[in-house]
């Protein structure tokens, strides 16, 4: 066995071991706990005093029956010099246990104990990297000591292999650079291979009566300052009421309802973060999630996935990654597929890779991973439930950064969460973003997202910016959760690329009348703005186009009265790739939503509850195939809070609107009409405005354009040309405007520059008709009181 000894004394040559470590180059001890730092202090002492015994690896240290207690060694490596692990030790008497890394067995009742790290690496405990070891326990072993020392983990190369071990408990920084992790999923059970934890315990809350009824009235009023829980102020609350079930979910995977649960962030003085969307009459249980005072961050790593089913389960889910649930982590830098020559053959459903859970102030950045294959054709290798690689549940303040994970229609999407707040995507390429239940404040902006589409419910501010989807619309409200959302949305400066045949709307819900445990509903405002539907990659499709596609129900009983946006604004959105343009959005009956302001109406005066503006919309031209925009009849009498909207449409071509019959103010301006329908022969319950327009109505057959109303029909700088006919056309080919304009006639409603279009003129022409001079002055300026 070959060993050097050296001893301290400078007089005779050598080195104490401070300049030893010294000249070594050890970092020094500015990483460790304060516990650390005195414990290595009173080492340094007595290691003044005593020989350090040099090995070329922890073999052959353990091998020397010559050690003593306090004797210090340093190896230059675990198993041979070189291989990474070396360390510096100090005999000590054993314990009850070793674990080979921070602790080694001796001979004669004695331990080697490492110290003076500042960092450690896994070869240091003992990783073989041989592809048959479960490098995973040394790990684990590595970890357990970096987080009893407060240190970092810094294990920048090699590849390692884990087995069946799960449960690594992370609370320290980790940089694993190029580090190569391989995870047998055939091991995998519903404990995670990784998780982050904090070292602050959750705390039950007890209150008062008081406090109680002063929290309860504070959550309810929407306060900003609960003074009651000033106490834990830097912590993530959980709030629940298990005897009030809300959010029934309908469909496959049903549930009737979950305990009702909310989360907000106390700061300082009970200042409250995060708006709290449920009203709470009482809860069950108040829970404190302390957050860390420092941020962690796990950088760098690959990670080769099996592609397995677990051995260990025969259903449910199954984990194979990163759970976290300390606040304040960071993890950025990391790479997840499928081992080299293997593919994805899982027939049980994955957590998420990374699962996020009861945590806030997180970020998820410069990550490739992979969705995970589900339905692959039959129902013998078809996944039976989704399965995700980015999972969260109560998560608040989270950042997701330059993360690609995209694949093929087999693949499930990659997103599945619950409970979320205050989200935010940026410059990410995904195959799906989805919340099941209760996302709020959702912003995604510069990303891509793939056929899978935007799948959200909840509420808040949902907005997508600067970014594409190629999905069945780009946000698709989950059916299965009432397609509700409860707050604004808006989209912005996207481009939509529609995705096979059926594929055609920006929004979509699909509501049933059926009981969700919680108010439904389309938003509180809308807005689309410069939004192209790209058609090139499926030129073929002449499928009709929504924007805002919703479902017609005609009973309410089960589901309630829906929320209806106050503020609707489309603008700038025009067709690429087809000649066909869009359809606006067919809106159920008015009577069926609850607006958030009255309406009022004397029959003289009316004052709208909800504005709709139209502008620059390529429209489809339907050839009175169907309305651009219609409202279905009242279904019974409509109440004081029913939609009543003021609907403005402006440079638009080739318009068809139908009213329905239903109370409204209706403008068009600098458009092209095709056909108006007020909704009946009654006079039409409001009023109808237009400016600068066009009409080139479409004729049917007995058919004439009706625009009789109540508060009034004006014509400002309007041009009318001759009908077009599908059919064949009339013996006179102005029928179709006889109810308010007869040539050489009557001319009713009110007019300011009304003109007559050079077909018109020509066909007048052609008849010998000359306009009379009275008939033009009426043409010019004519109030409704003339007529």
């Amino acid at each position: 066995m070959k060993k050097h000894s050296f001893h301290n004394q400078d007089q005779e040559g050598l080195f104490s071991r401070r300049k030893m470590l010294s000249v070594l180059g050890v970092a020094g001890l500015s990483g460790m706990s304060t516990t650390a730092v005195a414990r290595e202090k009173e080492i340094q002492k007595k290691a003044d005093k005593s020989p350090c015994i040099f090995y070329d690896s922890v073999v052959e240290m353990k091998q020397d029956r010559s050690l003593k207690e306090g004797d210090y060694i340093e190896t230059k490596g675990y198993y041979e010099a070189g291989d990474g692990g070396h360390a510096k030790y100090q005999v000590i008497k054993s314990p009850e246990k070793a674990d080979e890394g921070g602790i080694i067995a001796l001979r004669s009742g004695l331990a080697a104990e490492l110290i003076n790290v500042d960092k450690v690496n896994y070869k240091m405990f003992g990783a073989r990297s041989d592809g048959k070891n479960d490098d995973g326990e040394q790990i684990k072993a590595a970890h357990h000591y970096a987080n009893e020392n407060d240190i970092p983990v810094e294990n920048t190369r090699g590849d390692f292999w884990i087995g069946k071990t799960d449960d690594i408990v992370i609370q320290t920084d980790v940089h694993w650079g190029k580090t190569i992790f391989h995870i047998d999923e055939r091991q995998n059970t519903r404990t995670a291979r990784f998780k982050v934890t904090g070292r602050r315990e959750s705390v039950k809350i007890t209150l008062s009566d008081t406090d109680k009824k002063a929290v309860l009235e504070a959550l309810k009023n929407k306060d900003t300052n609960i003074p009651a829980l000033t106490r834990y102020a830097d912590s993530l609350i959980v709030i629940v009421d298990a005897n009030d079930k809300v959010g029934a979910r309908q469909g496959g995977n049903a549930h009737p309802g979950r305990n009702k649960q909310d989360f907000f962030v106390v700061e300082e003085d009970g200042r409250i973060l995060g708006e709290v969307f449920l009203d709470f009459k009482d809860y069950t249980s108040l829970t404190a999630y302390p957050a860390e005072r420092s941020y962690l961050t796990i950088e760098g790593g690959t990670f080769f996935l099996s592609g397995h089913s677990s051995d260990v389960l025969d259903k449910g889910y199954m984990s194979n990654g990163i759970q976290v649930q300390r606040s304040r982590t960071i993890i950025k830098n990391q790479w997840v597929g499928v081992e080299p020559g293997n593919k994805d053959i899982a027939m049980l459903s994955r957590s998420g890779f990374y699962s996020f859970s009861r945590a806030y102030d997180l970020q998820l950045k410069n990550v490739r991973l992979i969705p995970w294959e589900k339905t692959r054709g039959t129902k013998e290798t078809n996944v039976p439930q989704g399965t995700y690689g980015i999972s969260g549940n109560v998560i608040m303040n989270v950042l997701f950064s330059n993360i690609t994970a995209e694949a093929g229609r087999i693949h499930w999407g990659v997103f599945g969460t619950n409970y979320t707040k205050n989200i935010r995507l940026e410059k990410c390429t995904l195959n799906r973003f989805d919340v099941h239940s209760y996302g709020y404040n959702i912003h995604i902006l510069d990303s891509q997202i793939g056929a899978k589409g935007i799948t959200v419910t909840g509420g808040g501010e949902l907005r997508v910016e600067n970014s594409s989807c190629r999905g069945s619309a780009i946000i698709t409200f989950r059916s299965d959760y009432g397609s509700r959302w409860d707050g604004d949305i808006l989209v912005r400066n996207c481009t939509y690329y529609p995705a096979g045949v059926s594929a055609g709307a920006l929004l979509r819900y699909a509501t049933r009348d059926v009981d969700y445990m919680y108010n439904i509903g389309y938003g509180r405002s809308i807005t689309i703005e410069d939004v192209k539907i790209d058609y090139e990659e499926n030129a073929a499709s002449g499928t009709v186009f929504w924007l805002i596609a919703v479902s017609s129900i005609k009973s309410y009983e089960k589901s309630g009265k829906l929320f209806f946006p106050d503020h609707i604004v489309l603008k700038n959105i025009s067709v690429k790739g087809r000649e066909k343009g869009v359809r606006i959005m067919r809106v159920p009956s008015p009577d069926s939503f609850l607006l958030p302001k009255k309406f009022s109406y004397d029959g003289s005066f009316l004052s709208c509850n909800a504005k709709i503006l139209l502008e620059n919309i390529q429209l489809e031209h339907t050839s009175l195939g169907g309305s651009h925009i219609s409202f279905d009849p009242l279904n019974g009498t409509p109440d004081e809070k029913s939609l009543v909207p003021f609907v403005r449409i402006k440079d638009c071509d080739n318009v068809i609107c139908n009213m329905g019959r239903n109370l409204g103010e209706l403008v068009l301006e600098d458009s092209v009409i095709d056909h108006v329908s007020l909704g009946g022969e009654e006079k039409y319950q409001g009023s109808v405005t237009f400016v600068n327009c066009k009409f080139r109505p479409y004729y049917a057959k007995d058919k004439v354009l009706r625009l009789d109303t109540v508060l009034g029909t004006s014509f400002v700088n309007c041009q009318l040309f001759l009908p077009q006919y599908s059919d064949t056309a009339p013996e006179d080919l102005l029928t179709l405007y006889s109810d308010f304009m007869k040539i050489n006639g009557k001319v009713r409603f009110n007019h300011l520059g009304t003109r007559l279009g050079q077909d018109v003129l020509s066909y007048l022409k052609n008849k010998s008709v000359q306009l009379s001079p009275e008939f033009i002055v009426r043409l010019k300026a004519h109030h409704e009181l003339e007529d």
